[in-house]
């Protein structure tokens, strides 16, 4: 007989939510990690950039504060403090996680894992030994990716987990290959505090899985704070001379160099799955584990979410993957819309969008309306001076409901989750102009955008 019905291996968020929602539902549950609960997203992802976020527009605000009538003189940065202030808030969401295990009574197994045998875990470490299970879930998560270009070993060139372990001084120059969420993210934080920033990207714009407006909006805004922005180029090195690094690529057919005392490599981020199979191991995708609907993988028994099995590699879809996964297990049907996936960049303004944007429709032959609404009048807008702000709605042509949303604007990533709900429940821009919005919000544009989708509808 096994000593549990689930062991989960990894403790991010798919992992530990999935071992929570397994207890609740009375399965004996237990979880193997080998670093600290939480995972990338809280540890060397999400939860630490942010923090270093709200920092660096602390200080950014108060230098700016003045027009406000408030003078703020000698605003300073001290980075380790900084840092230490990320670091703590870290450490009291950790606590968090072990304290809700601890209160579930889901044990927690330190070391690191290998599946020697469907059923059959074997740990190496603190709490080593041979664990046995009737289902065992794979929640491994991602790790940097680092592809071959020269240089890219070289000291003073970092990847995002590096970089949150923190640094002794503030880079006066620093140079992010890669466009996407996690560095444009590293762009206004360095920005804010005065560093100077080149992104470049390889495809032709920022953002590129996003809608274009977004990624074309976020480089006009960055550009005004200074920062230098090369796209469709191609990084071929990095070298080094004296105390800088030069990233050489080109754009255009054109050698162009970019230096800083600093490099992020932030192209994106890998399934992790070194020694995790010390016998047969399941099929593959790609990097990526193999699953079917429910998550199993080609081995009976053996199951996969979050990074190391999806393509989107976001911590709130491994979460609800992790729940759904757990309900499974139990006999439990899950609701949740896997496919309604709202994604957040946070930046300045905020960007969240969810669904499909006009092109994607186009692509995917669905006739639809659009409308867009800026924020340039809206009163919260002007009072925070947001700058370029909007928010887009995508409706299908037919039905009228609602397929798609897209939000550069001041808490954007907070407004986002009522659109993805108007999608998941096929609702009209009218059937959410039932709603009344408060004044003076940001939320208040939005019906603005909805009453001029209902026009363009025709309800």
């Amino acid at each position: 007989m096994s000593e549990y019905q689930l062991i989960v291996i990894g403790a991010g968020p798919g992992g530990y939510t999935a071992a929570l929602t397994a207890a609740k539902l009375g399965l004996k549950t237990a979880v193997v990690e080998s670093r600290d609960c939480g995972g990338t997203c809280l540890n060397r992802g999400c939860v630490p950039t942010k923090a270093l976020l709200h920092a660096s527009d602390a200080y950014c605000s108060a230098l700016s504060a003045a027009r406000m009538g408030v003078h703020v003189d000698g605003a300073s940065v001290n980075i380790a403090e900084m840092f230490g202030f990320k670091q703590q808030t870290v450490e009291k969401l950790r606590g968090g996680i072990e304290s809700l295990f601890k209160s579930a009574k889901v044990e927690l197994v330190r070391g690191r894992a290998t599946i020697t045998a469907p059923g059959t875990v074997r740990v190496e470490g603190e709490n080593a030994g041979e664990y046995t299970a009737e289902r065992i879930l794979i929640a491994t998560g991602s790790v940097p990716a680092r592809p071959p270009i020269p240089g890219l070993g070289l000291e003073g060139v970092v990847t995002s987990d590096e970089l949150l372990e923190g640094f002794e001084k503030l880079p006066k120059s620093i140079v992010i290959i890669g466009g996407g969420v996690i560095g444009v993210e590293f762009a206004t934080f360095f920005s804010d505090l005065g560093t100077e920033v080149t992104i470049v990207e390889g495809l032709d714009r920022l953002l590129p899985n996003m809608d274009r407006e977004l990624g074309q909006s976020l480089a006009q805004v960055l550009k005004k704070q200074g920062v230098k922005i090369f796209t469709g180029a191609m990084v071929e090195k990095v070298e080094k001379s004296g105390d800088m690094l030069s990233v050489c690529f080109t754009q255009k057919g054109s050698a162009v160099k970019a230096e800083g005392e600093l490099v992020l490599c932030a192209i994106g981020r890998r399934p992790y799955t070194e020694g995790l199979f010390g016998g047969a191991a399941p099929e593959m995708d790609g990097r990526r584990i193999a699953v079917d609907g429910n998550y199993e993988t080609s081995i009976q028994g053996i199951y996969a979410i979050g990074d190391v099995s999806s393509p989107v590699q976001l911590a709130h879809v491994a979460a609800a993957q992790g729940t759904a996964c757990a309900e499974h297990v139990a006999g439990k049907k899950n609701c949740v819309h896997m496919e309604i996936v709202p994604g957040c960049v946070y930046c300045k303004p905020e960007i969240a969008s969810v669904g499909l944007s006009e092109a994607a429709a186009k692509e995917a032959g669905i006739l639809v309306k659009t409308a867009k609404c800026t924020l340039f009048s809206n009163a919260r807008t002007m009072i925070a001076d947001s700058g370029r702000s909007f928010m887009k709605l995508v409706a299908n042509a037919d039905t009228g409901a609602i397929v798609g949303a897209q939000l550069m604007c001041e808490h954007a990533t907070d407004m986002i989750s009522q659109l993805s709900e108007a999608i998941a429940n096929a609702m009209t821009p009218r059937a959410l102009l039932k709603a009344m919005r408060p004044h003076p919000t940001y939320e208040e544009a939005l019906s603005d955008a909805l009453e001029e989708l209902c026009i363009k509808l025709g309800i």
